[in-house]
């Protein structure tokens, strides 16, 4: 009895499938695929400018006066 449930179960599951596999294709693209990595890296460049700079100003201080305050 197991046995035909099993089978049952299965073939229902087969013809409930069966309407779905002309909707599913897998097609390769026509054209190739374009990953476009336009990546702004200037704010990285200008951390590590800001941090090499502050290293040196503690470094010299001497070689880099304050600013001149305004009243």
């Amino acid at each position: 009895m197991k046995r035909i449930m099993r089978k049952a179960r299965l073939l229902a599951g087969i013809a409930a499938m069966l309407p779905l596999a002309g909707c599913i294709t897998v097609k390769a693209p026509d054209k190739p695929i374009e990953v476009n990595l336009n990546v702004d890296i200037k704010q990285e460049v200008l951390v590590r400018l800001q941090q090499d700079v502050q290293q040196m100003i503690q470094k010299n201080p001497q070689a880099f006066p304050a600013p001149p305050t305004r009243p």
